[in-house]
C-alpha cells in the first residue's frame, strides 16, 4: 500500500485510547469487550469524523479551496466537526442540514452554530441533495467550495480508516490482545469500508461487523452495494491489490427498528448500561444503536463468551442533549 504521499492536515489527537469494558462484559456474563475511544480525537469533542476529515481538508487545501460545503441531519457528528475543522483552518464553511430550523439549536447544531458556520435548511434532503445549487452561487461570489461528501464517505475518508486499523494493530500487539469481532456503527460506508481494506492488509481474522444504522441509500446505490464499491476504490487509490465481494462484507441491519434518528428501547438501554457500568456515554443515534446491536447478539449467542469483541465508539455524545425527550434516564441495571 502507497498513501503517504496524500495529502493530510493534523486535526486530531491520535492514538485513540483502547480500553478495557470489564463491567460491561461482567454484567452481560459475556465475551472480553474492548472499546477504541473515537470519541476522544479532540476536534470539537470528538469522533470518527475527525480521521476522514484529515485526508479530505487536506485534499480540499492542496486544491486551493477557501470554502468548505458538506451536508447531514440536524444533528450531524460530521458536519460539528467539519464545522470546527474548517474554523480552525480560517475556512468559511456551509452546512446544508435536513429539516427546518428548531426555535432553540441543541447539541451538535448548537455547536455548529458557536464554530460560526453558514446553515442552509434542507427539509427531507439531509444527504446533499441541495448541494450543488448551493456550489454554484458560491463560485459566482468569487469563492472557492470544495465538497465534503456526506459522512467523509469517499475514497479519501476510506483511507482514514486503514490508518485507523494500523494504529488499532500497533495497539492491540502491544497490549498482547487478539479480537475475534470489531463492531461499529454503520452509516454512510467510509468506515466500514476502510476497516475492511485494513483487515485485509494486515491479514487479519476478525470479522468486521457494521451495525446498520439507517434504512436509506448512499448516493442513491443500495448502502452495501456503495460500501463494497467503496472498498474497491479505495484498493485502487492507494495501489492494493484487494477485489471485495459480498461476502468480504457483514452489514447487520436487524437493530434498524423505526430508522435513522428514532430512538427506542434498545438505544434507551445501551446507553445507559454504557454509562452506569463504565461511565462512558454513547449516542443516540450511532453508538447507541450499535451497542445495543452488540447487546443483543451476546444475549442470543451470535457472540459467545469466549469470543473477544472490539467496540468501535465512533463518538456522537453531544447529540444526547438535543435527544432529552426520547430517553428514559431512569433505567438501573
Amino acid at each position: 500500500m502507497n498513501y503517504y504521499h496524500i495529502a493530510r492536515e493534523s486535526l486530531g489527537f491520535f492514538p485513540t485510547p483502547l480500553v478495557a469494558l470489564s463491567k460491561l462484559s461482567k454484567k452481560l456474563d459475556g465475551p472480553t469487550i474492548f472499546m477504541k475511544r473515537d470519541d476522544n480525537t479532540g476536534l470539537a469533542l470528538g469522533g470518527n469524523k475527525t480521521r476522514k476529515l484529515e485526508f479530505i481538508i487536506g485534499d480540499a487545501l492542496a486544491k486551493g479551496a477557501d470554502t468548505i460545503v458538506t451536508a447531514g441531519a440536524a444533528q450531524s457528528n460530521h458536519c460539528r466537526q467539519t464545522a470546527a475543522a474548517a474554523a480552525s483552518l480560517g475556512l468559511e464553511c456551509h452546512l446544508v442540514l435536513g429539516g427546518k430550523e428548531p426555535a432553540q439549536a441543541s447539541g451538535n447544531l448548537l455547536l455548529d452554530k458557536i464554530f460560526g458556520c453558514h446553515i442552509h435548511w434542507a427539509g427531507a434532503n439531509r444527504k446533499g441533495e441541495d448541494i450543488p445549487d448551493i456550489v454554484e452561487q458560491l463560485i459566482t461570489q468569487g469563492k472557492k467550495p470544495y465538497v465534503v461528501p456526506y459522512g467523509g464517505s469517499n475514497e479519501l475518508g476510506a483511507l482514514a480508516f486503514v490508518e485507523a486499523y494500523k494504529e488499532l494493530e500497533s495497539q492491540r500487539k502491544s497490549m498482547n490482545l487478539s479480537f475475534t469481532h470489531i463492531i461499529f456503527a454503520s452509516s454512510s460506508g467510509g468506515t466500514q469500508a476502510g476497516l475492511m481494506l485494513g483487515k485485509k492488509a494486515f491479514n487479519s481474522p476478525c470479522q468486521i461487523v457494521g451495525i446498520n444504522i439507517d434504512k436509506g441509500e448512499t448516493d442513491k446505490v443500495p448502502f452495501d452495494q456503495y460500501t463494497l464499491s467503496l472498498a474497491n476504490r479505495t484498493a485502487k487509490l492507494i495501489g492494493a491489490d484487494y477485489e471485495f465481494s459480498e461476502s468480504d462484507l457483514i452489514l447487520n441491519s436487524d437493530y434498524v427498528g423505526e430508522g435513522y434518528g428514532v430512538v427506542g428501547a434498545l438505544e434507551n438501554e445501551a446507553i445507559a448500561l454504557t454509562a452506569q457500568t463504565e461511565g462512558i456515554l454513547l449516542d443516540p443515534v450511532y453508538t447507541g444503536r450499535a451497542m445495543g446491536g452488540l447487546i443483543d447478539m451476546i444475549r442470543i449467542g451470535v457472540i459467545k463468551k469466549t469470543d473477544s469483541v472490539l467496540f468501535w465508539h465512533t463518538g456522537g455524545a453531544p447529540a444526547l442533549f438535543a435527544y432529552s425527550n426520547d430517553l428514559d434516564f431512569a433505567q438501573k441495571f
